[in-house]
């Protein structure tokens, strides 16, 4: 299969000096957006790539495992690093960090509802104290030669849907864009994403704003932005299986041989990237997405699972497709 991504001379929107020249982008996941992943989103469509998740502390104390998240290729610029924080002495500190790192721009998590970041007062936390996101952002602003923009959920809970407020907010300390869950923190990932109010941030601020959630089909793209009126949307867990919806396919419209040169392709990147135990034990979670729906694919599952190297997880693959044929 052949897939032709649009190549666009003019940008979409600007964050900052930097031009955004498609429309989607791979949303910051952690355990997920990985430089094996994001660079497969890039080549398909995907029009930056984004770190996700690098915490203050991995920054100040030189931490292993935040330079193997940090690591990424040149041909995934433009490239965003997001950090998580909730105290801005630290930020201070751990800026000249982000400054040698060179980051296109760096971007403030505050939307990530995990118990082990929001349950210490980082992510999605902090929407519960908007002065202290805000003066977050002020420090970076005021600290970081490159843009910053922040990611957010609606509230912390229904209650609290303070997304106007806090939008406000953040516009007003120098974000040079912003990224919309339709969510609150407390649903995580259930429910429906109310895109109507990422529409009524869309129309409260002069940044840009970047809608995200529930984008799972190629005609979510073209819904979302009708319903929000936003520019460029971020695709999360919709592409996990489907790196192609970056170019507008759907699953069903990609065949089970391009799906299987994917599968080794991904695999032997998270080989190189990690190591080939570990490569091969993290590439799980996506294989389990990348052959899920398929005819079979259930029984096929516990195979995979416990094939322990790249080659093992091809033959079981090879082996069911000739089975099907």
């Amino acid at each position: 299969m052949t897939i032709d991504i649009p190549i666009r001379s003019k940008p979409i929107i600007h964050i900052g000096r930097v031009p955004i020249t498609g429309d989607l982008i791979l949303a910051p996941m952690a355990g997920y957006s990985d430089q094996p992943f994001r660079l497969i989103c890039r080549e398909l469509g995907s029009a930056a790539s984004i770190i996700p998740c690098i915490l203050d502390d991995g920054l100040l104390y030189d931490s292993r495992r935040t330079d193997e998240l940090l690591r990424s290729l040149p041909e995934e610029r433009p490239i965003a690093i997001q950090i998580l924080s909730k105290d801005e002495g630290r930020l201070a500190r751990a800026a000249p960090r982000l400054i040698a790192l060179h980051p296109d721009w760096v971007d403030l998590n505050l939307g990530c509802p995990a118990k082990h970041i929001a349950g210490r007062g980082r992510g999605a936390a902090l929407l519960r104290v908007p002065p202290i996101l805000e003066s977050l952002v002020r420090r970076l602003v005021s600290d970081l030669p490159c843009p910053v923009t922040a990611k957010i959920r609606l509230g912390w809970d229904d209650d609290s849907r303070n997304y106007r407020e806090v939008a406000l907010r953040l516009q007003d300390a120098g974000v040079a864009a912003l990224a919309v869950h339709g969510r609150t923190a407390k649903q995580g990932y259930s429910g429906t994403a109310d895109w109507d109010a990422i529409a009524e941030v869309r129309e409260l601020l002069q940044v840009p704003v970047l809608a995200n959630g529930d984008v799972r089909t190629a005609a979510d793209i073209g819904a979302i932005k009708q319903a929000t009126g936003c520019d460029v949307i971020l695709i999360g867990r919709g592409a996990v299986g489907n790196p192609w919806l970056f170019s507008r396919l759907d699953n069903a419209e990609v065949g089970w041989e391009t799906r299987v040169q994917m599968i080794e392709r991904h695999i032997f990147l998270m080989c190189e990237h990690y190591g080939a135990v570990n490569g091969v034990r993290l590439f799980r979670k996506h294989l389990i997405r990348y052959v899920q729906g398929f005819h079979g694919a259930s029984a096929l599952r516990p195979q995979l699972v416990a094939a322990e190297t790249a080659e093992q997880v091809l033959s079981v693959l090879r082996g069911w497709e000739m089975r099907q044929s």
